[in-house]
């Protein structure tokens, strides 16, 4: 999860920061034809390129981001052999996978969790928190690291940063289709634009995000199943079984008090899955139990 969360913080980041800077330096006066249309072929140009370039630029970060957001430290030597083994194993599946060896992280966190991010599959980083490495067994910490190698292996980043964009350049197109209409129908500013263009197109820009936000996650969520899949190949289905059951135990050991499953991370309303980056732990269990894996690996 903290891989998509991270990801999606620095490109809102990112996109209202072009966008203030595009206002200030007037590069948005483009959109204005005869000083009171709205060029509707300008606006989608300029907003593909704010649009694709601020998720692109979002890639290309995600690996000092998760870096500096997180504290992962970066083992370039191995001080233990726990630290050995961890890039043991992250190199053996990164050859298995057909991908360059990638970075190899601790978190300096207790809570259970790891994630991959990098723009490129052969220059990746996968960490692990301390707490993951604390509550499961070795072949679990191999199944999880797994499902991370999948996720660089599959190229869910550059995907997801793709799916992004485009969401991006109709959120981008859509705020300022609204901060033109409140500047000239409401402030009734006739030439160029006025204080409200900027405010309603920044405001909308935010809420519309928010809104679209859920088509980015339903990706993700297949994108889990996928690796998942990919995890149970390399590491074998039982251990990602078993890694995904004990984060289950860990995240919600027993079960929460009626009326309060939508609080819950892994229940909750329709409406509550729409913004998860994730499937239901159960759901993904199901998946595992009824695919087909290469033989030796179950």
């Amino acid at each position: 999860m903290k891989r998509i969360a991270l990801f999606i913080v620095t490109n809102i980041a990112i996109l209202l920061v072009l966008g203030v800077v595009l206002q200030l330096l007037g590069v948005s006066s483009i959109l204005d034809e005869n000083g009171v249309d709205l060029n509707l072929q300008a606006l989608l140009v300029f907003s593909a390129v704010l649009g694709m370039g601020g998720s692109f630029l979002s890639l290309l970060l995600s690996k000092w981001t998760a870096k500096r957001l997180t504290g992962a430290r970066v083992i370039d030597e191995p001080g233990s052999d726990t630290e050995a083994w961890l890039l043991e194993t992250v190199r053996t599946q990164a050859q298995a996978a057909g991908i360059g060896m990638p970075e190899v992280g601790i978190v300096p966190s207790a809570e259970p969790n790891a994630f991959a991010t990098g723009a490129r599959r052969d220059r990746a980083l996968v960490a692990v928190s301390e707490g993951l490495l604390r509550s499961m067994r070795r072949e679990e910490v191999e199944a999880v690291l797994a499902h991370e190698v999948s996720h660089v292996a599959n190229g869910d980043m550059v995907t997801l940063a793709l799916i992004q964009g485009v969401v991006n350049t109709f959120v981008i197109a859509l705020a300022r289709i609204a901060g033109f209409l409140v500047d000239r129908l409401v402030f009734r500013t006739e030439e160029g634009h006025g204080p409200a263009y900027l405010i309603t197109s920044l405001v909308a820009q935010v809420v519309l995000g928010i809104a679209a936000s859920p088509i980015v996650f339903w990706f993700s969520r297949q994108r889990e199943f996928r690796a998942d899949a990919g995890a149970a190949g390399l590491a074998g289905r039982e251990p990602m079984i078993g890694a995904l059951e004990r984060l289950r135990d860990v995240v919600d050991p027993e079960p929460l008090p009626e009326g309060m499953g939508a609080l819950g991370i892994n229940g909750g309303s329709a409406f509550a899955r729409l913004f998860s980056t994730h499937p239901p732990i159960e759901e993904r269990i199901e998946a595992l139990r009824n695919m087909t894996v290469p033989t030796g690996r179950a």
